[in-house]
């Protein structure tokens, strides 16, 4: 019994340093000027308040340029509310399916983004898309270098663990 006291409260303690680990490399980025601010271009929007304070949903993936066949008119009633994303000043967050996560992000120069160590709760999924598995979604989004709004939707730009482009649309 001691001993299992003592694992989870090691495993609390990593928990604990991981997160705090990421708040540095969070604050660090902001010290070290981090530019919120980007120009605008043309009829896309590249102003970051264009991006933050909305929650996204995602509608469709492309990898390679090639569609997934994820469409979120094509889940089932149980997952309507996955696969979600909103920045806020500080933190980017959602729901995957069906888990909460978190994570600190920075926003640069020509709409580049850098979203940190995620964070996310262990629940068990019933119900998983089977052309999105919430881990692949999580690797896209922490994996993400640049965004853009156009036509009211934002694509997010990411590679896959094995290096591939990935395009993630999202609407409001």
């Amino acid at each position: 019994m001691k001993k299992n006291i003592f694992m989870f409260l090691m495993a609390v303690m990593v928990l604990f340093s991981a997160c705090a680990a990421g708040i540095r490399e969070e604050r660090a980025a902001q010290e070290s000027g981090a530019n919120n601010k980007v120009s605008n271009t043309g009829s896309v929007m590249s102003n970051v308040s264009s991006l933050v304070g909305h929650d996204w949903k995602l509608i469709e993936v492309y990898i390679g340029g090639l569609n997934t066949q994820f469409t979120r008119s094509s889940l089932p009633n149980e997952l309507r509310d996955c696969f979600t994303l909103k920045f806020d000043g500080q933190m980017a967050s959602g729901t995957g399916a069906p888990n909460l996560y978190s994570a600190p992000y920075t926003v640069g120069d020509d709409q580049t983004i850098r979203i940190m160590m995620m964070r996310s709760t262990l629940m068990a999924s019933l119900f998983e898309p089977e052309n999105l598995k919430e881990h692949d979604f999580f690797t896209y989004v922490q994996n993400s270098t640049s965004w853009r709004i156009a036509g009211g939707q934002m694509e997010l730009y990411s590679k896959t663990a094995d290096d591939r482009e990935v395009r993630m649309v999202f609407g409001l």
